[in-house]
């Protein structure tokens, strides 16, 4: 199974955000246990270092952080196209269309976001990481 995780997932693995850090870190572990295979687009990567940057002054962490993250997770590339496709006036949030579109050309499954509402016209079925997490222990 490909999943495609949002940024507010890994961050609040990251920033240990209650109570949404229960069900992120079990999407990761999925994800490291090679039960799911798990991808960020691109821009993801800078976006979760400048939020981690803005709350975390040890660089030495941030980076260890960002390190692991690489470890765990496959990168989608963002082209121009992507760009284009993503980029029209009726979209809500320019970046999870953009996270839409990259996963529609990687044949991702879902996306896992708490975030559900921007993705409401995705080609890709958006959960929840609790949902998915409920999703996945009733498909075995």
């Amino acid at each position: 199974m490909k999943i495609v995780i949002d940024n507010n997932v890994i961050l609040d693995v990251f920033q240990k955000r209650e109570p949404f850090v229960e069900f992120s870190t079990k999407v990761l572990r999925l994800v490291e246990t090679n039960h799911a295979t798990g991808y960020i687009t691109a821009n993801s990567i800078t976006d979760i270092y400048y939020v981690l940057n803005h709350s975390i002054t040890d660089k030495k962490q941030i980076y260890n952080y960002m390190t692991t993250l690489l470890k765990l997770i496959s990168i989608i590339d963002v082209t121009e196209k992507d760009i284009k496709k993503a980029l029209h006036p009726e979209i809500v949030d320019f970046e999870d269309e953009l996270i839409s579109v990259c996963a529609k050309g990687s044949s991702v499954d879902y996306i896992i976001t708490r975030n559900i509402k921007d993705f409401e016209n995705s080609p890709v079925p958006a959960l929840t990481p609790e949902n998915f997490i409920n999703k996945f222990f009733e498909n075995i």
